[in-house]
C-alpha cells in the first residue's frame, strides 16, 4: 500500500505593480497563474477611455525570450512560420510558432534588436512552452535561447493620446517611431525598450523595463497622462478592445486545433522562405487545399450576447455549424459581437446564422472583421 502526498498548490505570481493595483482598488483575477488587474472600476469606462483618450496597462505576465547569436535569424526562420531573417533591425514582426501538423502553439511578436539579437514575446500561458520549443528548435544553430521573463516588466500606453502622454518623458522622437518598430531609450529616467505595438486597435506604445523600475514608470505615466484622460485599464477591457479590433486570442481563436489559414492569418506563413521550418509540409498542404472552416465576425441584432463555447446554428435546420470563440457586448458599437469558426460556405458577410443562447436560437449576421478600425 502506498500513499501519495497532496501536491502543493503553485503560488500565484505577482507583478512588481501588485501593490499599485491594490492601492487603486483593482479587482484582481488569476490569469495564467498571475495575479492580474481585471478592472479598476467600470470596464466599459476603461474601454471608452482607451478609444477616446488613453489607458495604462500592466502586461508583465507576457513572456520575453531572447534568441541571440550569429545564426539567431536562421534559427528563428526554422522555428517559426515567419521570414524572420527579413526583419530589419529596429522593427518587429507578428508571427506564429506551429507544431508539425500546422497547429498553432502560440502567436508571437518578434523584435529584432540587432543583427544577431531578437526578443520573442509570447502569451503568458504559453511562455514556458515557447521557450522550451525555441530551445529545442535552435539546436544545431549557432544561437542561444534565454527566457528573460523574470527580467522584464511590461507597461502599455494605448489610445489616441498615447503619444502626447509619452513624448515629454523621453528624448526619443516618437513621431519617427513607426508602427511595429522599437528602440532602446529612457522614459522618465528609466531604461526601456520602447515599441509602437499593442493589442487594442489603437495607436500606442509598449514599454519593457526592469521590474524594479516598473512602479516609478507607472507613476510617471500616470502623472503625465492625468491631463490627457489616461486611466488604468485592466484585462477585462483589453479583451473587449481586442475583440472589436478583430484580434485573435490564444486559447480562444488560436489553438493547436487550427492552422493560421483557418484563422485568416495565412499571410504570416512564409512558404516562400528558403529555410525549412517546423510544420511546413502540413501548412503547404492546407494552403493548397484551403481551409474547410474559417474565422468570421458575428453581430447580433438583439441584446443577448453570444459567449465563447456557444453553438453556431443553421437557422433553417438548427444543425450545428460551428462554435463561438469569443463574444461580448461591444461598448463602441453598442451591440453584441462575437467571433466563431464556421464552414467556408457560410462565411460571406451578410449571411444570417443563429447562436444557441441557453436553448434559444438567436439570430446573428456574419460581418467583416475587424468590427472596429480607428480612423
Amino acid at each position: 500500500m502506498t500513499s501519495t502526498a497532496a501536491a502543493e498548490p503553485t503560488p500565484q505570481r505577482r507583478t512588481p505593480l501588485d501593490a499599485v493595483h491594490d492601492a487603486l482598488g483593482a479587482t484582481m483575477t488569476d490569469f495564467a497563474g498571475w495575479r492580474m488587474p481585471l478592472r479598476y472600476g467600470s470596464e466599459s469606462a476603461e474601454h471608452r477611455a482607451v478609444r477616446e483618450a488613453a489607458g495604462l496597462f500592466d502586461l508583465t505576465h507576457m513572456g520575453e525570450i531572447a534568441v541571440r547569436g550569429p545564426e539567431a535569424a536562421r534559427a528563428l526562420d526554422h522555428a517559426l512560420v515567419g521570414f524572420v531573417s527579413q526583419v530589419a533591425v529596429g522593427r518587429a514582426r507578428y508571427t506564429m510558432i506551429c507544431d508539425e501538423a500546422g497547429g498553432i502553439l502560440d502567436d508571437l511578436i518578434v523584435y529584432r534588436l540587432a543583427d544577431d539579437d531578437f526578443l520573442v514575446v509570447a502569451n503568458a500561458s504559453n511562455a514556458a512552452l515557447v521557450s522550451s520549443e525555441l530551445l529545442a528548435r535552435a539546436s544545431g544553430f549557432d544561437a542561444g535561447v534565454t527566457d528573460l521573463s523574470e527580467d522584464y516588466a511590461l507597461l502599455a500606453v494605448q489610445g489616441p493620446h498615447a503619444l502626447a502622454i509619452l513624448a515629454p518623458l523621453t528624448a526619443l522622437d516618437l513621431d519617427a517611431v513607426k508602427y511595429y518598430a522599437a528602440d532602446r531609450t529612457t522614459a522618465a529616467g528609466v531604461d526601456v525598450l520602447l515599441a509602437r505595438t499593442g493589442y487594442t486597435g489603437e495607436d500606442g506604445f509598449e514599454l519593457f523595463c526592469a521590474p524594479a523600475d516598473a512602479a516609478r514608470l507607472w507613476t510617471a505615466l500616470t502623472e503625465a497622462g492625468a491631463a490627457h484622460g489616461l486611466v488604468p485599464a485592466g484585462l477585462s477591457c483589453r479583451d473587449t478592445l481586442r475583440l472589436e479590433a478583430g484580434m485573435p486570442l490564444y486559447g480562444h481563436e488560436l489553438t493547436t486545433g487550427v492552422t493560421p489559414y483557418e484563422a485568416n492569418l495565412g499571410r504570416v506563413v512564409r512558404l516562400d522562405k528558403p529555410a525549412d521550418f517546423v510544420g511546413r509540409d502540413a501548412l503547404a498542404a492546407r494552403e493548397r487545399q484551403g481551409p474547410r472552416a474559417t474565422l468570421v465576425g458575428l453581430r447580433s441584432p438583439g441584446r443577448r450576447v453570444p459567449r465563447a463555447g456557444y453553438a453556431v446554428l443553421d437557422p433553417a435546420t438548427g444543425d450545428r455549424l460551428g462554435t463561438i470563440t469569443s463574444g461580448a457586448p461591444s461598448p463602441t458599437l453598442g451591440a453584441p459581437i462575437a467571433m466563431a469558426y464556421v464552414p467556408v460556405g457560410r462565411a460571406e458577410p451578410g449571411t444570417r446564422l443563429a447562436v444557441d443562447i441557453r436553448g434559444t436560437a438567436e439570430p446573428v449576421d456574419v460581418v467583416a472583421l475587424p468590427f472596429y478600425r480607428r480612423a
